[in-house]
């Protein structure tokens, strides 16, 4: 056999593979998928599907993503921030042209449960369908004629800001075939764990999207099945979403079951007080959410399995002269609200020492309210919460990285100090 032969039968070869691997792809991508009727109707809803929907967008904070700022409700038009890009979030009203007004009840429960749109194209998980796919048929039924009722804007959706591969639908393909696997309808166990626990899985694993800020994800983007509420980054870099497994970040077991439903209806509880994106969610979901569904997501959360804490670090060591410059800075400008050895006023404002965020391994959250604030959401339980100022026009990054490292090093707390490199997240 010559050379020639060899180059051909290896080229066909090549070929041959990357067609079954293209078919692969292709299979994986269309689990579960049935055809679609492109001509049925809308439903007709009750006035009760349509409640129910209004609620089930609530839960889900549709609205976080899908209402620019400053824009017409659930017209779309916000960036979403990824590490390949930006992500713009579509249109929900029931415009014909631009919205979801030709989609049916079909085409809706494909984008929820598939991640595909109404014209087939497959959708990116910004739109975090990979949890919204275990919401029922009937919920997303709901949603979508509640949708429906929405008065129609139209406004054309934005080209995502997105690099090549990231930008074909081929790459988006091999993603999906890699990492997402649509839901199966599974019966609740009917002995242990109990129906409240399955409901509270529902709303934390599907509307709530939690995993979507608390999940770690790897180098691709997509969320760690093996440590689905770990805590990682947001993107951008600028917040980290605290660990719901982990009882030195954001972990409940061991609350009362009352206070963690305290914190997701009023934004404040005894032990803690959300701040930043979170403020974001309790303000537009969670505190709408009805005592039941608040405490069936509690009595889940609490069931997580414990992540192991890390073993005791040695002690670390810190910059004298960084700790002198935070300290002198402290005392001028914070020692007035949280007290001379950070021990706060309770129920106003929050104790320093010992206070697990700022102990958090990441000094991120720390930093970013420092420089832009940190306010607390006004709810119906809380109309008027303390919020902390912004100091980011009074303070250079130096002295953003001094203060911080004093706090985190002072009065029991034994955290890392704050690098450069985290004091100059904007």
């Amino acid at each position: 056999m010559n050379a020639r032969s060899l180059l051909a039968g290896a080229t066909l070869g090549a070929a041959v593979v990357l067609a079954l691997l293209a078919g692969a792809v292709v299979a994986l991508n269309l689990r579960g998928e049935t055809p679609i009727d492109e001509a049925a109707r809308p439903l007709e809803a009750t006035s009760a599907q349509i409640e129910r929907g209004r609620y089930l967008a609530l839960a889900g904070n549709c609205a976080g993503c899908h209402t620019a700022r400053g824009g017409p409700a659930y017209a779309g038009g916000r960036g979403i921030e990824t590490p390949f890009g930006t992500i713009y979030a579509s249109n929900l009203t029931p415009d014909a042209e631009t919205g979801i007004g030709r989609w049916n009840a079909d085409h809706f429960w494909r984008a929820m449960h598939h991640g595909r749109s109404r014209d087939g194209r497959l959708l990116y998980p910004a739109f975090p369908y990979t949890s919204f796919t275990h919401i029922t048929r009937e919920d997303t039924d709901a949603l979508h004629a509640w949708l429906r009722t929405l008065p129609p804007t139209t406004q054309p959706n934005r080209e995502h800001d997105l690099g090549f591969p990231y930008n074909t639908q081929a790459a988006l393909a091999v993603w999906r075939a890699l990492f997402f696997s649509p839901a199966r309808a599974e019966a609740p166990a009917d002995a242990q764990p109990s129906a409240e626990w399955h409901r509270g899985a529902y709303l934390v694993r599907g509307l709530g999207h939690c995993a979507a800020c608390h999940g770690s994800r790897n180098a691709m983007g997509a969320n760690d099945a093996a440590r689905d509420l770990a805590g990682g980054m947001l993107p951008g870099g600028k917040w980290y979403a605290p660990a719901l497994d982990a009882a030195s970040e954001s972990g409940v077991v061991g609350w009362p079951g009352d206070e963690v439903v305290a914190l997701l209806k009023t934004g404040r509880a005894a032990h803690a007080s959300v701040t930043g994106p979170m403020a974001d969610v309790v303000y537009r979901s969670t505190q709408h959410l009805s005592d039941e569904d608040l405490r069936a997501m509690a009595t889940y959360l609490q069931a997580l399995p414990p992540r192991p804490e890390p073993s005791p670090k040695p002690a670390a060591r810190r910059n004298d002269s960084l700790m002198r410059r935070g300290e002198g800075i402290y005392a001028q400008q914070c020692a007035w609200c949280h007290g001379e050895r950070g021990e706060g006023l309770p129920g106003v404002f929050p104790a320093l020492a010992g206070n697990r965020a700022v102990n958090l391994a990441n000094p991120a959250n720390l930093v970013q309210i420092v420089r832009h604030g940190g306010f607390p959401p006004a709810t119906e339980g809380n109309p008027r919460p303390y919020g902390m100022p912004p100091f980011g026009h009074l303070l250079d990054d130096a002295e953003i990285m001094a203060v911080p490292t004093f706090v985190r090093g002072s009065w029991g707390n034994a955290a890392d100090e704050v690098s450069p490199r985290d004091a100059m997240q904007r």
